[in-house]
């Protein structure tokens, strides 16, 4: 028999197999799709912070908050006196009213906590650092003065949220990785489970196969490709969870800033081809590791 007409021949077997015990199956599928979706939430969550990092790396800001009393003329010549310094790039003024208009676009339900006209945001002065400034020495000492400019009251360097968000983007990516590890060690436990299930009500069938000379692989051929499926199965599942998941935080989430955070890009195709690759193979561990020589009552090998 050709392979190919073998291939088919385990194909047939695994689908028929699949439809028999189709319940069991289903746990196996849904296991690794569960299991596949939390890994690539979690990386698509870790990918759009890490780029949010970066982009903050390459474009560093500074804001110094005045006194919610204190006058626009202030903050202006402020700004004007930055412009001159070598560190600057441009500075710009933001009024209380401006800064309240970002707060409630970002924020929309927390809009009464900024009614009209109330001094609960204070005008303050954005400061564009050059990027060759960022790790020139002297920064701490511009930085000092800068804080000690009459009417301000605190000064926000981009470089202290950079660096805790990049921790954030580590816990991310590795709690993803580890419960995504778990989940998915789970699923290959789970298909193996159904697998050697299904063996043991053809163990009369294999054996009769071996008594007429059929190889170990044409007798394992349509269980290991039945695991194959079931984890196919579930790594197409978790891709489609994963983009309805995406789509519908583009839809709720898009404009603020959470949506901004952890749903700024889509996984890539490659992303999403490895997912389904991932799911694969692990029904194909799951089958191999659960057709042992022991398992499928194969008879011992008579030792000489």
């Amino acid at each position: 028999m050709s392979f190919a007409r073998a291939l088919a021949y385990f194909l047939r077997e695994a689908w028929v197999s699949l439809g028999r015990s189709w319940k069991v199956s289903l746990v196996a599928v849904l296991t690794i799709a569960v299991s596949l979706f939390v890994g690539g939430a979690f990386l698509v969550a870790s990918q759009s912070l890490a780029r949010v990092v970066e982009r903050a790396r390459g474009d560093s800001r500074v804001v110094a908050y005045f006194e919610p009393e204190t006058p626009p003329e202030r903050a202006r010549e402020l700004a004007e006196r930055l412009r001159r310094s070598p560190w600057v790039g441009e500075a710009r003024v933001v009024t209380a009213e401006e800064a309240r208009g970002r707060f409630v676009a970002t924020f929309p339900s927390l809009a009464d906590l900024v009614a009209e006209g109330a001094s609960s945001l204070p005008p303050s002065v954005e400061i564009e650092v050059l990027p060759g400034a960022v790790v020139r020495p002297g920064r701490e000492a511009w930085l000092e003065e800068l804080r000690a400019s009459p009417g301000v009251t605190m000064v926000d360097d981009d470089r202290e949220w950079v660096a805790r968000l990049s921790a954030v983007v580590a816990v991310v990516r590795g709690l993803g990785l580890a419960l995504g590890g778990v989940l998915l060690g789970a699923a290959v436990f789970t298909i193996g489970s159904v697998i050697r299930l299904t063996a043991y009500l053809y163990e009369e069938e294999m054996t009769v196969m071996r008594l007429v000379g059929a190889t170990e692989f044409f007798i394992r051929g349509p269980f290991y490709l039945e695991g194959l499926l079931q984890g196919l199965l579930g790594g197409i599942a978790a891709v489609a969870a994963l983009a309805a998941a995406f789509w519908a935080a583009q839809e709720r989430l898009g404009g603020s800033l959470l949506g901004r955070l952890l749903a700024a890009e889509p996984p890539t195709a490659a992303q999403l081809a490895g997912l389904v690759g991932v799911g694969a193979a692990a029904g194909l561990v799951g089958a191999v590791l659960s057709l042992r020589r022991e398992a499928l009552g194969e008879p011992p090998v008579d030792e000489m």
